[in-house]
């Protein structure tokens, strides 16, 4: 009896530096270097040893190129040529510095999938107000409810310098998109010949702190406010969904509405999270798959495996240029590769494992987390055979005229079924992000969906 119960003391003693671990936010000397030797959202100053990556230097300045009148940028980096090209026929020679969804589209698509490769720029930065709630995030904030909510948490990045694969993820689903943003974007889900049908979203998003009626006492566990009305095609037009995101998704779970334009009526949608199906996606996304990755993180094991050196798609003026057409954009099996522009950039990666007893149709999600942003950059995703089943790409442009990092088109291929989403996309819209939207929480209530879905 004796051992056991040391055995079991023992154990409680594990247990609870484990929590301790898990829950601790860093020493003021850790928080000392963010601005010093670290940027100021965790990211090494510093380029590597061979000046491939360079060091950061505060971003592009806010007049760094020309804006339209639609609030479409100019390309800072347009006179800039590929220094090379990665292709299936000479993939092996830049494999360290891929993911193995990034190999294995090379493999899948070897005529046509290739990844032009330019100098990398460092571009991103964030509001003055923003960086110094990060740093004081660094040590006030926590993890609580076994990693699934936070506490004491500002806004933007809880936590600058992860201590594990939780906090690192967190640093993704808070990250600064501009306070709140309205935009017109369009998603396509080719078929293998590369015949497609758009769909048209209209979309409301802000953070809790942006609204203009902002109640810390009333929103305390409240993120942000998502509002998606789809506007064609005819017969999708008119619906819209709702979400309220909390920050303990586990103690109050997401708040989703779906108002259904036919019936005018308005219902609960507890299918928007996880792996129910995303909005008129014909089955090639999860709910989660959005923003490349979002919602509550407990189904999950979270490994931090460590930074490496990847090419991700960054800097992608080129990819959101309205001087293009989406046909120019969609081919069969792929989006078109002579758009895009990627970039070595050092990046988190992090492993997420589905526990025991819990449900998902990935089983498995390789995580590679841009430093300089925390934005997902590309994410693997397997199926509960151990298979590479879909790749996840993000092509990120930073809006420097506002300091907002965020995508300018997301992928996500299937490799099984050789089709593929692409979500995003504005060339042919009558405006880029507005990122002057103001919004009350009045626009965000089940209410306010009828009014919104009117067709």
């Amino acid at each position: 009896m004796k051992i056991r119960k040391q055995l079991m003391q023992t154990g409680a003693l594990a247990l609870s530096m484990l929590a301790t671990s898990v829950m601790a936010a860093v020493s003021a000397d850790e928080a000392a270097k963010l601005g010093t030797t670290l940027t100021p959202v965790g990211a090494e100053k510093a380029g590597n040893a061979d000046g491939s990556i360079p060091e950061w230097t505060g971003g592009l300045p806010a007049n760094a190129g020309a804006v339209d009148a639609k609030g479409f940028l100019a390309d800072p980096f347009a006179s800039e040529q590929p220094k090379f090209t990665i292709t299936a026929q000479n993939v092996d020679q830049y494999k360290d510095k891929l993911t193995p969804g990034q190999q294995a589209m090379l493999k899948r698509y070897p005529d046509t999938f290739k990844m032009p490769v330019y100098p990398t720029h460092r571009s991103a930065t964030l509001p003055a107000d923003v960086l110094a709630a990060t740093k004081k995030n660094a040590t006030a904030t926590k993890l609580v409810e076994g990693g699934n909510g936070l506490e004491n948490f500002d806004l933007a990045n809880p936590f600058p310098i992860p201590q594990n694969g939780l906090e690192a993820i967190w640093n993704h689903i808070t990250r600064y998109r501009g306070g709140s943003v309205q935009r017109l974007v369009t998603q396509a889900a080719p078929q293998q010949n590369g015949s497609y049908s758009l769909v048209y979203f209209q979309d409301e998003f802000a953070f809790r702190t942006n609204l203009t009626d902002y109640n810390p006492a009333q929103a305390s566990n409240v993120l942000f406010y998502f509002k998606q009305q789809v506007t064609a095609p005819s017969r999708l037009a008119g619906n819209v969904l709702l979400v309220h995101e909390t920050l303990n998704q586990v103690k109050e779970p997401r708040l989703a509405w779906l108002y259904n334009a036919g019936q005018r009526r308005v219902r609960r949608a507890p299918q928007v999270s996880y792996d129910g199906p995303g909005t008129a996606s014909d089955g090639l996304r999860t709910s989660d798959n959005f923003d490349m990755y979002n919602g509550a993180p407990d189904r999950y094991e979270w490994k931090l495996n460590g930074k490496k050196e990847i090419y991700i798609p960054y800097n992608s003026y080129k990819l959101d240029s309205p001087s293009i057409k989406y046909a120019d954009i969609i081919k069969p099996g792929h989006i078109n590769q002579d758009l895009t522009r990627y970039e070595l950039h050092r990046v988190w990666h992090v492993t997420a494992t589905l526990k025991a007893g819990e449900r998902h149709i990935y089983a498995k999600r390789d995580f590679y987390l841009d430093e300089d942003t925390w934005q997902a950059a590309a994410i693997d995703h397997y199926d509960g055979r151990g298979t590479l089943w879909r790749v996840a790409e993000a092509h990120s442009q930073y809006y420097y005229n506002k300091q907002v990092p965020w995508y300018t088109l997301e992928s996500l291929n299937d490799l099984l079924s050789g089709r593929y989403l692409a979500l995003g996309m504005k060339n042919e819209e009558k405006q880029s992000y507005n990122f002057d939207y103001k919004a009350a929480s009045s626009d965000f209530t089940p209410a306010a969906l009828r009014q919104a879905g009117v067709r």
